[in-house]
């Protein structure tokens, strides 16, 4: 019988990737559960979504409790350093015990069920049956261990500016790409052609499948890149990354801009606008409108 660490992380609800961050890049986790959730006919009716649970094969020679709870302190404060707040991250309390016997790579499945991520998409998990209506546009997912489920709000938030900003035919660029899921969304939304960069490369053949489980990869290509190393132009370019990385790379993402383009800026908490505002104001970019849901914020912007 396998046993496993359970691993709950008191957090802000709105630091959940943040946390889930951790456990992907420092653990070989297996599975997040990132909130408890009740659906109905697609529409949350129930979550509880303050604590973080993460299941990692036991090995004692690699983590003891302690060893892993210094890991997630460490963390915070890497966090804290870059400017979060301790009420934007929450507690970050750890808790770990052994678990023995189930199988939690299969387990965390059940807590992610179908999503409307905006009005004409709905996040489907591969292992789900979904149906759609008319002028509705399924994505089939499987996000493995890279980021994008198209259940958080920067997710969500992202294709709403894709849904509304991004022409027919726009040849596209997904920044931070994760599980695909904005190159994949942007094809379906009528994009004749995506990239999708991320500077894990252990994301680029998660996001791969789930563009060809999408019928869609002949249209996307994906890349182990940051926004420095392309060298083309784009009509529209997403970009959901941490707000201080967003400032920083401010200046590489106006260059990949078509004279006509719209990007969204997104991963954004909405006490950190003000940082990513005034890195758009310092290249030169102008403020189309500002989406907001929950504690984040999207920014979208033109030349």
């Amino acid at each position: 019988m396998k046993e496993y660490y359970e691993i709950s992380v008191k957090i802000n609800p709105a630091a959940i990737e943040l946390v889930t961050d951790v456990f992907f890049d420092r653990f070989e986790c297996e599975g997040v559960v990132q909130a408890e959730e009740k659906w109905k006919d697609l529409q949350l009716i129930e979550t509880t979504n303050n604590i973080a649970k993460g299941y990692v094969l036991f090995e004692e020679e690699k983590f003891a409790p302690l060893d892993i709870q210094k890991i997630f302190y460490e963390a915070k404060d890497s966090l804290t350093e870059l400017g979060f707040t301790d009420e934007e991250l929450g507690e970050w309390s750890v808790q770990v015990k052994k678990v023995i016997n189930q199988d939690w790579s299969k387990k965390w499945k059940e807590h992610w069920k179908p999503t409307r991520a905006s009005e004409h998409v709905i996040i489907c998990p591969t292992w789900e049956e979904c149906r759609i209506g008319k002028d509705e546009i399924l994505i089939n997912l499987d996000p493995g261990s890279a980021f994008g489920t198209g259940t958080h709000a920067t997710t969500q938030l992202c294709i709403r500016a894709i849904e509304k900003y991004m022409p027919e035919g726009a040849v596209m660029a997904d920044i931070g790409t994760g599980s695909g899921i904005l190159a994949i969304t942007a094809v379906k939304c009528g994009a004749k052609h995506a990239i999708g960069v991320d500077n894990d490369p252990l994301v680029i053949d998660v996001a791969i499948d789930n563009a060809q489980v999408n019928h869609v990869y002949s249209k996307i290509e994906f890349f182990h890149k940051t926004a420095d190393e392309l060298h083309e132009q784009f009509d529209f370019i997403a970009a959901n990354i941490l707000h201080n990385v967003l400032a920083d790379i401010m200046g590489d993402l106006k260059k990949l801009m078509k004279p006509d383009a719209r990007m969204v800026l997104s991963g954004i908490l909405d006490e950190k606008q003000q940082v990513v505002l005034e890195a758009v104001k310092k290249h030169g970019l102008n403020v189309i409108e500002i989406l907001t849901q929950e504690n984040w914020v999207a920014i979208v912007v033109s030349l």
